[in-house]
C-alpha cells in the first residue's frame, strides 16, 4: 500500500539526522526556483479544475508560498541535515490538501533570536501566528504567518501547523498543543 503525501511528509520529518529518508524529485524541492516552479505548476493546474473561484485558488497559492518560502528564507545556511521543502498537492474527491515541510531550525530557533524570553515552541507558535515579529530582524518583516491565519479564518480553511514539540490547528480559532512526536523543522497541511 502506497503512503500518501501527508504521511510521506510525516515520516521525514519526524526521521532522525541519521535516518532521513529520501524524497522522490515529486515532492523534494531543493531550491527555492524549484519550489516557485512548482508551486506555480499547481496553481494552474487548480485554475485548470474550476475547484474553486480563481481569487480564492490565488489566496490558497499565495498560503502555500508563504509558508514555502519561509523555509529558505530563515533557514538558508542553517538547514539541520537535509535542505529544502517537501511540497505536494492531495487532489481527494472530497478534500484537497497542500502539504509543506522543511527539516530546519524550526521556529522556535528562529524567534528566539529575536525573543530570547520564549519559553518552547507552544509559545513560539503562538508568537508567529499573532505577533509582528520576524527571525530575520533588523528586517522590518513578519506579517507572513499572520496573513496566513487571518485567511485560513476569512476563508474556513484548516491548517495544521507543527514545529518542534508543539502543533497548531488553525480555522476559525487557533488552537496550541503539544505535539506527540517531535518534528525537526515544520510540517504544514492546508486542507479546503
Amino acid at each position: 500500500m502506497l503512503s500518501s503525501p501527508a504521511h510521506i511528509a510525516f515520516a521525514w520529518v519526524t526521521a532522525p539526522s541519521n535516518a532521513v529518508p529520501a524524497l522522490t524529485a515529486e515532492f523534494y524541492c531543493g531550491t527555492r526556483d524549484l519550489f516557485q516552479a512548482r508551486l506555480d505548476k499547481m496553481t494552474r493546474l487548480l485554475l485548470s479544475k474550476h475547484i474553486l473561484p480563481e481569487s480564492e485558488l490565488y489566496l490558497i497559492a499565495a498560503l502555500a508560498g508563504e509558508i514555502g518560502n519561509n523555509s529558505f528564507d530563515h533557514n538558508i545556511g542553517n538547514w539541520s541535515d537535509v535542505p529544502g521543502v517537501f511540497f505536494s498537492y492531495h487532489d481527494g474527491e472530497t478534500k484537497k490538501q497542500i502539504i509543506l515541510a522543511d527539516r530546519g531550525q524550526g521556529i522556535l530557533k528562529t524567534l528566539k533570536k529575536v525573543k530570547p524570553s520564549l519559553e518552547n515552541d507552544e509559545q513560539a507558535l503562538e508568537t508567529a501566528f499573532r505577533e509582528k515579529l520576524s527571525g530575520r530582524a533588523p528586517e522590518n518583516r513578519g506579517n507572513g504567518l499572520k496573513f496566513v491565519l487571518q485567511t485560513v479564518q476569512d476563508q474556513k480553511l484548516h491548517l495544521a501547523f507543527s514545529s518542534g514539540s508543539a502543533q497548531a490547528a488553525l480555522n476559525d480559532a487557533m488552537m496550541i498543543k503539544k505535539a506527540d512526536v517531535f518534528i525537526h523543522g515544520c510540517l504544514a497541511v492546508l486542507s479546503f
